[in-house]
C-alpha cells in the first residue's frame, strides 16, 4: 500500500527520503518536523519527539532480548505470524510509536516558546480551542492516530461498524493504553473523520506529520513487516508491559541528557540514524543499572538450597517431583500441612524446579499481612544466596514497605555482572532505586509482599496489566491460601486464570484448605490453561499435588508424614458471654470472665506462657484489663501480661511485636530450650494466626471457624523445648491444649456475640461448635483428622447429625452465608476484570472503571480497619503539638513541596489504623500543615489534638466521638 501526502513544506529545516512500505511498493515521504518534542521537564532544552520514540524502541529491544524468557518470545511470533528476527523488529517499532499522540496541538501547546513556530506555521491548522483541550490526552492521540496509520501499512483492518478484531486496531489500543489504561474500541465512522470527533488531533498537517514519524520510525527500526494475526490477550498484556517499561526506562532525565541532540540538529536521516546508534548502545546499561535482569535456577539439590535434611514433606517432594516436572514441564503445585511443617522451604523447593523447567525470571513470594511479608524477606533473601544466580534484586512489597529498614540499603548497584552471586550480598540482593519506584517493585526479579500487591493485577486499576506483565514470567507463590475470603478468593481465582494463560508456575500453600476450595484454585488455572473440565482433587492432608500446564493433568494425591503429630485436646467450654463487665460487676457463675481465670490460673500459679485469642479488638482490650486484674502479681511484673492488636500507633505496634518475638518466638540457643520461662499471658486478636511465629504452652481462644481455631493451635507449644523448658503441667509436647470459649444463650446454643458484628458467619461458627462437641475425647489427631474435619464443617449433610429445630435453625443460618458469599463473589466478579478467555481482542476490558475500585478495596475486605488516624499530643503550653506524649518529638516544619521523606517516616511511624466510622464527621481545622495533602501517603490521615487525661490516658473528640489512647491502644465512646 502506498503513502500519500499534500505537498505542504512544514519549517524547521527538514529532510525527505523514501522508503518501502509493508507490500514492498516504493512511497514517498513526508518530512519529520523536528520542532515536535516530546519532552522537557528538568532538561536544558525540549527533546524531540523522534528521539524519545527511538530511544524507547531501543530500550525494547534490550528488555526483550534480556528480560522476555524464549518460550514468550516464540509464542509472539508465532501469534503473529512472523519469524524471531521479523518480531523482534516490528514489536520495537511498535514501541517507538506509543508516543506519536505527542504529535498533536494539546501537547505541542503545553510549552509556548515551543509552539509558537508550530502555531505560526500554515501548515498546522486546528480548530478553535484545540489547543486548550485539557480532556485530550495525548495516549488518547496515539490509539486514535494508530488504527488509521496500521491500516494504511498494511496490517489486516476491521469491519465495516467497529474496530474490533482489526489487527491494526488491537497494536493501536494496545500503544494507546501506555499511560495505563486502555481505550475503547473505535468506530469505523470515527477514524474516517477522526479530527471531526477529536479535534485535539488538529487538522491534515498534524496527521501529515504523525504519518511522516511513523514512517520514518518504521524504517529505522525495521519493522516493515505485517503481522497476520493479532495477539491473544495475554501475550498483549505482556508486550504492553515491555512498552511501558520501556518509556519509563527511556524518560528518565539522566537517560535523555547523554542523547541530547546538539543545537541546530535537523533530523536528517543520517542523524537520526546516529540517534538511533547511539540509543543502541546506550539501552542494555539502561536494562542493567534498573536491575531487570533474570534469575538464574542453579540448582535443583534441596541440600544445596537449605543447611538442613528435608522433613517428610519436604523429602517427598525431593523424591517425587523432580520426576513429574521432566515428565510434563511447569505447572502449580498444591502443598496442604500443618503450621510449623517446613511448607515455606517445600515452596522454594518447588519454585526453583518449575522456574527452572519455564525458564521462569523470578519469584514472587505473595503472604496474608505486612507482618508475614516482613519476616519472609529474609528467608527468600537467603534462599536466593544459596541456590539463584543471575540478576537477584529483591523488593519487599507492601503500602508501608518502604519505610521497612529492608528497603533502605545503598542503592548502588556494583554486582560484577558475571551472572553469579556478587560478594557482596546485599549489593546482589537490594532492590536500587529504580525498582522502588512506584508501580515498579513488582517488576523486580524477586518480590516478597501482601497478596494485594498481586490481586491488584485483576482490578481495573491503571496500570493492572503492567502488574500482569510483571507476575507473566514468574514463579507466584501464595502462602496461607486458605486465609481469605469469598471476595479475596474471587480474586485469586481471577489471577489464577491469567496465570495459567500466561504458563507461569504457581506454588499455593495452606494449613487448612477444604477439598471445594482446592478444587476452585486448581480449576482456575486450567481453565486458564485452557481446560475446561473440572478435576475433582482431592488434597491430602499433609501432602501436595501438581497439575500439568501443558496438559492440564493432575497428578495423583501425594500423601505426605508429619514429623510434628501430635494430639490436640481441644476442651470447649460454654460460657455466658459478660466481656463487658470487666473491671465493673462481680465474676458471674459460667460467665466467660471466671471461666478464663480458671483457665489461666496454673499459669499464673506455676509458671509458663499462654495465649489468649479474642474476636476484636475492643474485647482484646478488655480481656487484657480482665487479666490484670484477675492476677495482679503478673500485672506488676514487667511482661507478666501483654497485649497485641492492630489499633496502635506503628511504632508502638512495633514494638511489642519485637518484645512477643522474645518472649514467646523460636529458641535461639541450647540454653532457651531448656531455660524455663517466667510466667506471661498474651491478649491478641487475629494477628498472631499468620503474622508470628510463637510457641505458648497453653492456647485459650474465642470460638472461631474451624480453620482459624486450628490455625492458632498451631501456636501451641510449637517448638521443641527441654525438660525444663516448661512447667510441669505442659510437659507433653504431642498433646497440646486449644481451650475454646464458646458464648451461648440462656438455653445453651451457640449465640454470636453482638459485639462480634460480621467478622464471623453464625451458622460457621454452629458448625463447628458442634463438630468440636462431637469430637472424641481423644482429641483431634493433627495432622490425620485435619483435612477430614475441615471438609466436614462445611459438608451439607453435617446437619443430618441435629434434631429437627436445629436443622431448620442451621439451614436458616447456612442460607445467610451462602447469600453473603455469593454477594462478595458477585461483587469480585463485577469489578475484577475478566478471565482471559472473555477479553478476547478487547483490552478496553482490562481497564472499564468500576465507581470505588481502588487498591485501597482490597485491604478493606480483609476486615482491617479503613480508618488512618495521627495522635497530636498538646503540650503544657496549650499550643504546641509533638507526635509523642513527651512532647520531644516535634512536627516537622512546614515545607513547600510538603514532609521529606526521612519526616513521612517519622510521622508515619504515629498513625494508627482505626474503623472508618471513627473518623466521620468534622475534626478540628488545620492542625498540621497543609502541604501535608501533596504527599499521598498522608492524603487520608485524620489529625486528632490529644489532652491529657492523667494516668497515661489522652483523649481527644473529632465528629462528636470520643477517642482515647493509653496502655490498650486506641479506643472510642
Amino acid at each position: 500500500m502506498a503513502f500519500s501526502y499534500p505537498g505542504s513544506v512544514v519549517g524547521g529545516g527538514c529532510y525527505a527520503w523514501g522508503m518501502m512500505t509493508g507490500n514492498g511498493a516504493a512511497a514517498p515521504v513526508g518530512r519529520v518536523d523536528c520542532r515536535m518534542w516530546g519532552k522537557e521537564k528538568n532538561l536544558p532544552r525540549t527533546y524531540p519527539v523522534v528521539c524519545h520514540m527511538l530511544d524507547t524502541a531501543a530500550v525494547f529491544l534490550a528488555l526483550w532480548d534480556g528480560l522476555v524468557g524464549a518460550g514468550t518470545r516464540e509464542r509472539v511470533g508465532r501469534a503473529l505470524g512472523l519469524g524471531a528476527v521479523e518480531t523482534r523488529a516490528v514489536l520495537s517499532f511498535w514501541a517507538g510509536l506509543h508516543d506519536l499522540g505527542k504529535i498533536t496541538p494539546p501537547f505541542q501547546a503545553q510549552v509556548p516558546a515551543a509552539f509558537a513556530g508550530v502555531r505560526a506555521d500554515e501548515a498546522y491548522g486546528f480548530v478553535p480551542g484545540a489547543d486548550k483541550e485539557r480532556q485530550f490526552r495525548h495516549e488518547m492521540g496515539t490509539h486514535w492516530a494508530l488504527a488509521g496509520l496500521f491500516a494504511e501499512g498494511g496490517y489486516p483492518g476491521g469491519g465495516a461498524k467497529s474496530q474490533r478484531g482489526a489487527v491494526s486496531h488491537q497494536v493501536a489500543q494496545l500503544l494507546g493504553g501506555h499511560h495505563g489504561r486502555f481505550g475503547a474500541v473505535l468506530k469505523a465512522r470515527e477514524l474516517a473523520q477522526a479530527s471531526a470527533y477529536q479535534a485535539g488531533l488538529g487538522e491534515e498537517g498534524w496527521a501529515d506529520q504523525r504519518r511522516a514519524h511513523f514512517v520514518e520510525l518504521r524504517r529505522v527500526t525495521g519493522g516493515d513487516a505485517v503481522p497476520k494475526a493479532g495477539l491473544p490477550v495475554e501475550l498483549a498484556v505482556v508486550v504492553s508491559g515491555l512498552v511501558v517499561v520501556s518509556d519509563w526506562l527511556a524518560s528518565q532525565t539522566e537517560a535523555i541528557v547523554p542523547l541530547m541532540p546538539e543545537a541546530g540538529w535537523q533530523g536528517a536521516p543520517t542523524e537520526i540514524d546516529a540517534h538511533w546508534q547511539r540509543a543502541l548502545a546506550a539501552a542494555a546499561g539502561r536494562v542493567k543499572d534498573a536491575r531487570l535482569g533474570r534469575v538464574a535456577f542453579r540448582t535443583d539439590d534441596f541440600g544445596a538450597m537449605f543447611p538442613f535434611t528435608p522433613n517428610a514433606l519436604q523429602g517427598d517432594l525431593v523424591a517425587g517431583l523432580p520426576e513429574l516436572v521432566a515428565e510434563h514441564g511447569t505447572g502449580l503445585i498444591l502443598v496442604t500441612a500443618p503450621t510449623g511443617d517446613g511448607k515455606t522451604e517445600a515452596a522454594l523447593f518447588a519454585a526453583s524446579l518449575l522456574g527452572r523447567a519455564a525458564g521462569a525470571r523470578g519469584v514472587y513470594f505473595a503472604l496474608p499481612t505486612m507482618a508475614t511479608a516482613n519476616g519472609m524477606y529474609p528467608r527468600v533473601a537467603d534462599f536466593a544466596d544459596n541456590a539463584l544466580g543471575g540478576e537477584r534484586a529483591l523488593t519487599l512489597l507492601h503500602s508501608m514497605a518502604w519505610l521497612s529498614p529492608l528497603c533502605t540499603g545503598d542503592d548502588s548497584n556494583d554486582a560484577d555482572g558475571s551472572g553469579e552471586a556478587s560478594a557482596d550480598r546485599a549489593t546482589a540482593l537490594e532492590a536500587d532505586s529504580w525498582l522502588r519506584g512506584a508501580k515498579r517493585g513488582l517488576l523486580a526479579p524477586l518480590g516478597v509482599g501482601t497478596i494485594d500487591q498481586a490481586l491488584a493485577a485483576v482490578l481495573p486499576l491503571t496500570h493492572n496489566a503492567l502488574r500482569l506483565f510483571a507476575l507473566s514470567d514468574k514463579v507466584f507463590v501464595v502462602d496461607e491460601a486458605h486465609a481469605y475470603g469469598p471476595w479475596m478468593h474471587k480474586l485469586l481465582t481471577i489471577l489464577l486464570e491469567w496465570l495459567g494463560a500466561f504458563r507461569a508456575p504457581v506454588v499455593l500453600l495452606s494449613a487448612t484448605l477444604s477439598g471445594r476450595t482446592a478444587g476452585s484454585l486448581v480449576d482456575a488455572y486450567r481453565r486458564g490453561a485452557g481446560f475446561l473440565e473440572p478435576s475433582r482433587v482431592e488434597p491430602c492432608y499433609p501432602g501436595w499435588v501438581f497439575v500439568d500446564s501443558g496438559t492440564g493433568g493432575v497428578s495423583q494425591p501425594r500423601a505426605t508424614g508429619s514429623e510434628r503429630a501430635r494430639v490436640l485436646e481441644v476442651p470447649v467450654r460454654r460460657v455466658v458471654w459478660d466481656t463487658a463487665d470487666a473491671g465493673r460487676s462481680p465474676l458471674r457463675r459460667g460467665g466467660r470472665r471466671q471461666v478464663l481465670r480458671e483457665e489461666l490460673r496454673p499459669v499464673a500459679e506455676h509458671g509458663g506462657t499462654a495465649l489468649v485469642c479474642c474476636t476484636t479488638v475492643a474485647e482484646a482490650q478488655a480481656t487484657y484489663r480482665e487479666v490484670r486484674a484477675a492476677f495482679p502479681e503478673l500485672a506488676v511484673r514487667g511482661g507478666g501480661v501483654r497485649l497485641l492488636h492492630s489499633r496502635y500507633p506503628a511504632d508502638v505496634r512495633q514494638h511489642i511485636t519485637d518484645e512477643c518475638l522474645a518472649a514467646y518466638g523460636k529458641p535461639r540457643t541450647p540454653e532457651e530450650v531448656s531455660r524455663p520461662r517466667p510466667a506471661s499471658i498474651l491478649v491478641a486478636t487475629q494477628v498472631v494466626e499468620q503474622s508470628l511465629d510463637l510457641d505458648f504452652d497453653l492456647i485459650v481462644s474465642d470460638l472461631a471457624p474451624l480453620a482459624q481455631l486450628l490455625q492458632r493451635a498451631g501456636r501451641a507449644r510449637r517448638h521443641a523445648r527441654g525438660p525444663q523448658g516448661r512447667p510441669a503441667w505442659a510437659r507433653s509436647e504431642d498433646r497440646p491444649r486449644l481451650v475454646v470459649l464458646e458464648p451461648v444463650d440462656a438455653e445453651g446454643k451457640t449465640d454470636r456475640p453482638r459485639t462480634w458484628g460480621s467478622v464471623y458467619d453464625r451458622g460457621t461458627l454452629t458448625r463447628t461448635a458442634g463438630l468440636l462437641h462431637a469430637t472424641p475425647e481423644a482429641g483431634i489427631a493433627v495432622p490425620g483428622d485435619v483435612q477430614e474435619l475441615v471438609d466436614f464443617v462445611y459438608a451439607e449433610d453435617f446437619v443430618d447429625l441435629l434434631d429437627a429445630a436445629s436443622q431448620r435453625e442451621l439451614r436458616q443460618m447456612d442460607a445467610e452465608r451462602q447469600a453473603d458469599e455469593m454477594a462478595q463473589k458477585h461483587l469480585a466478579t463485577m469489578v475484577g476484570i475478566d478471565a482471559p478467555a472473555d477479553v478476547h481482542d478487547d483490552l478496553y476490558q482490562l481497564s472499564r472503571r468500576e465507581a470505588g475500585v481502588t487498591e485501597e478495596l482490597l485491604t478493606t475486605r480483609l476486615g482491617v480497619d479503613t480508618g488512618r488516624l495521627l495522635c497530636l499530643y498538646e503540650q503544657p503550653d496549650g499550643t504546641t503539638l509533638t507526635l509523642d506524649e513527651n512532647g520531644e518529638t516535634s512536627l516537622p516544619e512546614d515545607r513547600r513541596h510538603g514532609p521529606s521523606r526521612a519526616e513521612l517516616a517519622q510521622i508515619t511511624a504515629h498513625i494508627s489504623p482505626v474503623p472508618g466510622k471513627w473518623l466521620l464527621g468534622e475534626g478540628e481545622a488545620d492542625l498540621v500543615p497543609r502541604t501535608w495533602q501533596e504527599r499521598s501517603m498522608l492524603r487520608d490521615v485524620v489529625p486528632l489534638r490529644m489532652r491529657p487525661q492523667g494516668a497515661g490516658v489522652w483523649r481527644g473528640s473529632h465528629g462528636g466521638r470520643s477517642i482515647t489512647i493509653s496502655e490498650v491502644g486506641l479506643e472510642a465512646t
